[in-house]
């Protein structure tokens, strides 16, 4: 693997901040064509992407398009309708002893930034980042992971033949380059992936006082209620749990079912799983693996923390470990006690729904966070409870809606994205105060000798 010299990366990030400093990337019709540059050039490598996410991934075609190529070309047709209107100066209300002062807030980008992004949706979670910074108006270095090398040599090459290197680059390398990066005092990072790997971001952000947009993860809890339609949960719950083989931040992470409805939730989850997989799921074309032996040699003890309902098998020669359902897992046992990342679906009934708020309490604040059942009592217990996101009788299909903000709490992460949220998080929200000069009353000016009526208009 080629990394970076510190020499190297120097270079480039004055580059970037002499280009951004030119003011090149503030005209709104800059941004426009440059976020046209960027939706023709997904376009023109599209077929290569998926060869390669097919290679890193085994992620089919259809689920490629479904869970990144499509969230990324929507994402830049929002931009290009709302940036226009969103980049605009803001008239905020004034007070009234204030006039004939106005009060504004101004839309201007941070600067250079940085993102950081992971090898689970290693397209998306990269080129969604960058959408914000382009239509916010900064300059943009990226950084994907390793782990997905024939994906990051495509976005590579995708990202060097459409954009000059001092606005838009891609730097590829390991934790080496990464840590010369952050020993840089970016304007911005916007990193997505675990909590602990996020710490260190944030504390090489604190030496420069950057801010931060950090994306993380964490223990997505998914409840089914008594009453619940257990033909829609199996369905949507399996889907969330087996797209990309697991390897997703807001996948169910663990499934808390009522008594009353387990043994038949059970039974539909697996009965679905045939009819989404097939017989024999390993043949599947849209099944994927999980990502490298390392991760497979982390997951396939997880197998045996309890009862395997459905599911179970591994071959650790293909990477592949089936969607597997288990009964009967003690507090102890490590899928209970961190992020699975991975198709393995831990069940547990409850009685009493307090058993249930006090196991979600038990953990970090979640990325997501999972109903099925009553809608009334849905949005009672998401009022009562806090996660990054929601679904009410759904899992994942939050994140496909523009406009909602995406983005976690505490250990899950901080920040948002998404929609408008992407526009603001590459920008600084400027308050201008403006007043005239043909009219000065002297209240506010020492010796004071008008304090009694200044303090009654205040």
């Amino acid at each position: 693997m080629h990394e970076m010299t510190a020499s190297q990366i120097d270079a480039i990030h004055q580059k970037q901040k002499a280009y951004f400093a030119s003011g090149a990337t503030r005209a709104i019709t800059f941004r426009k064509q440059q976020l046209k540059k960027l939706k023709q050039a997904v376009l023109d490598h599209q077929s290569e992407l998926e060869a390669a996410v097919w290679k890193d991934l085994r992620k089919s075609k259809e689920e490629f398009y479904i869970t990144e190529i499509n969230v990324v070309l929507s994402e830049i047709d929002h931009h290009l309708k709302n940036m226009s209107q969103w980049s605009k100066p803001k008239r905020v209300p004034s007070p009234y002893f204030l006039f004939p002062a106005k009060t504004s807030i101004y839309h201007q980008p941070y600067g250079v930034s940085l993102i950081i992004s992971p090898w689970n949706y290693p397209f998306q979670l990269l080129i969604n980042p960058l959408i914000g910074a382009i239509s916010a108006g900064c300059t943009a270095v990226l950084k994907p992971t390793p782990e997905v090398p024939n994906v990051a040599a495509v976005m590579e090459k995708m990202i060097a033949t459409s954009f000059a290197p001092e606005y838009i680059t891609l730097l590829q390398g390991g934790i080496p380059t990464n840590e010369l990066l952050l020993q840089k005092q970016f304007d911005l990072i916007f990193f997505t992936g675990s909590s602990r790997v996020g710490k260190i971001i944030m504390k090489a952000a604190a030496e420069h006082l950057t801010p931060v947009v950090l994306e993380l993860g964490g223990k997505s809890p998914c409840i089914v209620d008594k009453g619940a339609n257990l033909d829609t949960a199996a369905k949507r719950i399996l889907w969330g749990k087996i797209t990309n083989a697991g390897q997703t931040c807001v996948a169910p992470d663990y499934l808390l079912v009522h008594q009353d409805e387990k043994e038949t939730l059970i039974k539909k989850m697996e009965q679905q799983m045939t009819e989404m997989l097939g017989a024999d799921i390993q043949k599947s074309p849209h099944y994927g693996r999980i990502v490298n032996e390392a991760m497979f040699d982390r997951l396939a003890p997880m197998l045996q923390e309890g009862k395997v309902r459905a599911g179970g098998v591994s071959d650790k020669s293909d990477r592949y470990i089936a969607p597997t359902l288990i009964d009967d897992v003690p507090e102890t046992a490590k899928c209970m006690q961190e992020e699975i990342f991975g198709p393995i679906l831990p069940i547990i009934g409850f009685s009493d729904f307090k058993e249930v708020t006090d196991r979600i309490q038990s953990h970090e604040t979640p990325l997501a966070f999972y109903y099925f059942g009553n809608r009334k009592k849905g949005r009672q217990i998401i009022e009562e409870s806090l996660s990054g996101g929601a679904c009410i009788n759904d899992t994942l299909m939050h994140l496909g809606c523009q406009n909602l903000p995406f983005g976690g709490v505490g250990n899950s992460g901080m920040g948002s994205y998404h929609g408008h949220k992407s526009f603001q998080a590459f920008t600084h929200q400027r308050g201008v105060f403006e007043n005239v000069q043909s009219l000065d009353p002297p209240l506010r000016y020492a010796p004071f000798k008008y304090f009694g009526i200044l303090k009654r208009l205040l």
